[in-house]
């Protein structure tokens, strides 16, 4: 057979030139035809890899699921612990570290299925022992932990390696919400004193489940932490993160952050507008909660009310927080299928308001600008939390109240103290305040009665026996039945234990770099990182038939 290259060397120089030009495009084509089809049939799918750092204001204390008290603590604990059930981008509830789970008939007990290849994150396996150990220790009054009210009351028992029963006193549908509690592992922790609880090492070194484990914390020169460094955990049950790490750093105050944002020191951050920002709907229900128990002024109806209507909540909206919020007149937040109270009117509530303190036998005097009732005069010492958004809103309300003849002084405490310090021993009479509704429209622990002392979160000492059967009937339902939940809503607004303001909207900056964050409900900040593990940096170009389910 006569090669091809004799042809070749037959040519001139010239006319091979030319050949061995044509024969390398010929060659070039079919390399980019071939790339072509390869781009129309390639998937591109997320592959390992990336990292990411988050600045975060606040600094952490407790990183167990248990005493988690700031949002801080529960961004670090969504991080490195997981619970039976977690949820996915969309909300919906999926089981994590349980394999399956049942309900009973009478839906009072509840039986968890433990994935057989779930362990922590030194490599012990998850046992129903730890799960029971973890409500145990939720359950310990000597802990105080923020998650009590959620497991009183509730027998959990392993019944054997891998199952876990819980047996409720009464049927509760938010239950499965509970379940996505953390768990401790036992090994760890058991031996560890009430007493010396708070103050172990693995508060700020925590073991868990969850999608990444700690590998360092740096301290600041006062001994503050000032980051996180955290790896992936490649046994996490479902399935390991797609990003290699995260690298969370702590920052004084908001300002800070977006300054950190600015400058790319961080990739991301919540409760910064920026162009590119995710904005989503936000659980929370702010307003200001009276507390007649510490001030008696607060015992009388005219003088909740008043506060309440005189308040312009649309400026608040609009001015303080720059329109990244609802303005809301009642307890429970919009997007519940709830319609919604009515706003006083703003062209009229100051007078409206004065309307309401003239009934309640209150009487203004011209010359000192005050109202007075009984020889007491009407003040409001106003108590908040030393943040932006909130010195902000405190301020319109102390516009709108003393536009009122009402005297306001605002009291700002330092964020990490507010809960232990103020909140907690119920030591203020005005709080300006956020409540975390959660993704179920359950306000047992916010409005009834036996929720007004430490550790529940009735922190307007709030008690009304209509209120509390409404609260019964709507927590024991197997589905929410709306119409209560409507009445509940109007009950608790037209005995103005509050004088509710807004729902903010939850605002979180993202690289344009980092995909597959989809946030669709948002009750607390750490929800953000709900399906973390599915957020990727790095893409890998796959056959269809390759691509994972």
């Amino acid at each position: 057979m006569t090669s091809p290259f004799r042809y070749l060397r037959a040519l001139s120089p010239g006319d091979r030139l030319i050949a061995q030009v044509l024969g390398g495009l010929v060659l070039l084509a079919c390399v980019i035809a071939l790339y072509g089809i390869e781009l129309r049939f390639l998937i591109a799918e997320p592959s390992y890899g990336g990292s990411l750092t988050e600045g975060i204001v606040g600094a952490p204390r407790f990183v167990n699921p248990i005493l988690a008290i700031s949002d801080t603590d529960r961004d670090l604990t969504a991080l490195t612990f997981a619970g039976l059930m977690g949820h996915d981008s969309t909300g919906a509830l999926v089981p994590i570290l349980a394999q399956s789970y049942t309900v009973s008939p009478d839906g009072k007990t509840y039986t968890f299925i433990l994935r057989s290849n779930a362990t922590f994150s030194d490599g012990t396996p998850v046992t129903a022992s730890d799960v029971v150990y973890t409500v145990t220790k939720a359950q310990d009054p000597a802990l105080r932990s923020p998650v009590l009210a959620n497991w009183a009351n509730i027998r959990a028992e392993a019944i054997d390696a891998r199952t876990v029963r819980f047996t409720l006193p009464k049927a509760y549908q938010p239950f499965l919400e509970d379940t996505t509690l953390g768990i401790l592992p036992m090994h760890i922790w058991k031996n560890v004193s009430d007493s010396e609880f708070a103050f172990s090492n693995y508060q700020v070194n925590a073991v868990g489940a969850g999608p990444f484990e700690v590998s360092n914390v740096a301290r600041a020169k006062d001994g503050s932490i000032a980051s996180y460094d955290l790896s992936v955990f490649k046994g996490y049950a479902p399935s390991r993160a797609y990003l290699n790490g995260m690298r969370l750093v702590f920052f004084a105050d908001q300002e800070s952050l977006a300054a950190a944002l600015k400058s790319g020191s961080v990739e991301s951050g919540y409760g910064v507008a920026t162009k590119s920002a995710l904005r989503v709907p936000y659980d929370r229900v702010f307003g200001v909660f009276f507390n007649p128990a510490n001030n008696a002024l607060f015992t009388d109806t005219s003088v909740r009310e008043a506060l309440s209507i005189a308040i312009d909540r649309q400026a608040i909206v609009s001015d303080a927080l720059g329109g990244y919020a609802t303005p809301i007149n009642g307890p429970v937040p919009p997007g519940n299928g709830v319609p919604a109270i009515a706003l006083p009117d703003a062209s009229t509530r100051i007078a409206d308001a004065r309307t309401v303190l003239i009934a309640g036998k209150w009487k203004f005097a011209t010359s000192t600008q005050t109202w007075s009732k009984a020889g007491v005069n009407l003040s409001v010492p106003l108590t908040t939390s030393n943040v932006p958004e909130l010195k902000a809103v405190a301020s319109q309300i102390q516009k709108d109240w003393q536009a009122l003849g009402v005297p306001t002084t605002i009291q700002l405490q330092d964020p990490s103290s507010l809960t232990q310090n103020v909140i907690r021993p119920r030591a203020y009479g005005a709080l300006l305040f956020g409540e975390i509704i959660g993704r179920s429209p359950d306000l047992y622990a916010f409005w009834d009665t036996a929720e007004r002392a430490d550790p529940g979160l009735n922190i307007a000492d709030y008690s009304s026996k209509t209120t509390d059967a409404l609260l019964e009937k709507i927590r024991s339902a197997q589905t929410p039945d709306l119409t209560d939940l409507a009445t509940l809503n109007t009950t608790i607004a037209n005995d103005y234990p509050a004088a509710f303001t807004h729902t903010p909207d939850f605002v979180y900056a993202i690289p344009a770099s980092l995909r597959g964050v989809h946030l669709n409900h948002v009750a607390a900040p750490s929800d953000r990182f709900d399906d973390v593990s599915h957020w990727y940096r790095n893409e890998e170009l796959v056959w269809p038939i390759f691509v994972k389910k």
